[in-house]
């Protein structure tokens, strides 16, 4: 069969370019070698790790926090199995949702192990190893990425696990290890210490989500340590190893000495590395970087000029919603339009509780490119709902530059500012300033309120409430 646009990968980024490309008119095919649509962020990733914060959450503010708002209540109890089938039946729900968009939008899916037989044509290879073969104009790689490990640890997929099979535990862990101090050791640990778990997150850095701005790794390392979490920074694991049901995890220090950590899971979480295994693109010479991912030039288009690829298959955060905007800028350039994509735009996410959300430069970058900027910073502690909600943890720094005022980076760790950060993120787009942030009203009493103290504060260093 011929198509104009062949999709291999259906992952957030596969399959809105899919979707997106349709909607142009394109005729469009897409290859999922999984029998369910929606690849590592519906299936084993996004979508499923927080409907496990959300469920966690519930459970420690029934603990922790009801009887200060005149809520008694027995003693909670888990029931973790049930707790593991919510989570599966809201990825089933989703992964649902991208097998209608499919039929919707008259997009052809096959299900098999995609490979290039030649720049436009794929081979598609079933479980039950009998393949087809069918030609697309132009291709777009979608193949995401998957758990990064070290060269010397063994993941059995039992008590050594990645973030696929912390998904999927059967029993909540007693002592948890987690090597990695960045967004899914973070999210992770935070589920099971919620749970009940002893968790260690182990750091090679000396601080967590080490790409993020320095004082929002100070505050959540504060808060997080707070409801019991245990940090090891600047600690360089050399050795894990499995004895039983006991994993023994032998890291040395910043001062050479070697330290022992003992749990009985331990979680490695040292990042994602593209996937392109099986591809065969070595049958049509596309080119890969020294990471292993493809190279691609501003259109998101490799060496061959009808190939392109998206997401964490190619260089930049490794985000589902970066890769949907990928996916999007490559339809819409297949289809003769003029899309663009700013990276520096792109926010960055961690789902504990308090949230962390981050876009544009960090005080880090703005002073490693010697650009005078000014920082205005508000708490949330000041903010009546904040009060109202018992969420006082936490801040808004607004990054401004020194002499135009324009907004170059916000920053924030607060209830909500998952979804507070569009705020930033849409200012910047049109290049506000942080006095026009600062003179925007906003709702009261809101967590919002925060980004207009935080813009005010950087722009003439006077918040109202402070």
């Amino acid at each position: 069969m011929k198509y104009d646009i062949i999709v291999i990968g259906s992952g957030p980024g596969g399959y809105i370019a899919a979707v997106r490309a349709s909607q142009l008119g394109k005729k469009v095919a897409i290859i999922e070698k999984y029998a369910t649509l929606g690849g590592t962020c519906l299936n084993v990733g996004c979508i499923p790790s927080k409907a496990l914060l959300d469920s966690s959450h519930h459970y420690y503010d029934a603990v922790h926090h009801f009887e200060e708002h005149g809520i008694t209540v027995e003693t909670p109890k888990i029931d973790f199995g049930k707790m593991v089938e919510r989570k599966a039946k809201v990825v089933e729900t989703t992964t649902g949702g991208i097998k209608y968009l499919m039929d919707k939008n008259n997009i052809d899916v096959f299900e098999g192990l995609g490979s290039f037989e030649d720049a436009t044509h794929v081979k598609i290879t079933k479980n039950d190893t009998t393949s087809e073969i069918i030609e697309g104009a132009n291709i777009i790689i979608a193949t995401g990425s998957k758990p990064s490990s070290l060269p010397f640890i063994k993941i059995d997929k039992e008590r050594i696990i990645t973030s696929t099979e912390a998904l999927k535990l059967s029993e909540i862990p007693k002592d948890l290890l987690v090597i990695g101090g960045g967004v899914i050791g973070l999210e992770l640990g935070s589920v099971y210490k919620r749970l009940g778990a002893n968790v260690t997150v182990i750091e090679y850095m000396d601080k967590i989500v080490p790409g993020m701005d320095a004082d929002v790794s100070k505050e959540l390392q504060k808060v997080l340590k707070k409801q019991g979490i245990k940090f090891a920074t600047s600690h360089k694991v050399n050795a894990v190893e499995r004895n039983g049901d006991t994993i023994t995890v032998k890291a040395t220090d910043k001062k050479d000495r070697e330290i022992e950590f003992s749990g009985d899971y331990c979680l490695v979480s040292v990042g994602r590395k593209a996937y392109t295994a099986g591809l065969g693109l070595e049958k049509v010479g596309v080119e890969v970087n020294e990471r292993g991912q493809i190279s691609v030039n501003d259109h998101l288009q490799t060496n061959i000029k009808n190939i392109y690829a998206i997401g964490d298959v190619v260089k930049g955060a490794m985000l589902a919603h970066k890769a949907e905007e990928e996916g999007v800028v490559v339809a819409e350039f297949l289809a003769g339009e003029k899309p663009h994509i700013d990276y520096n735009l792109i926010p960055g996410i961690v789902y504990t509780w308090p949230e962390v959300a981050a876009v544009g430069k960090t005080e880090d970058e703005l002073k490693e490119a010697k650009i005078d900027y000014k920082s205005g910073k508000f708490s949330m502690r000041a903010l009546g709902r904040s009060r109202a909600s018992g969420d006082i943890d936490g801040f808004v720094k607004v990054l401004a530059d020194k002499n135009t005022d324009e907004i170059l980076g916000v920053h924030m760790v607060g209830a909500r500012v998952a979804d507070l950060i569009m705020e930033a993120a849409v200012a910047m787009e049109y290049r506000a300033s942080a006095e026009d942030l600062a003179r925007i009203c906003h709702g009261h009493p809101t967590y919002s309120e925060a980004v207009k103290e935080a813009a005010k504060a950087a722009w003439d260093g006077k918040p109202l409430n402070a």
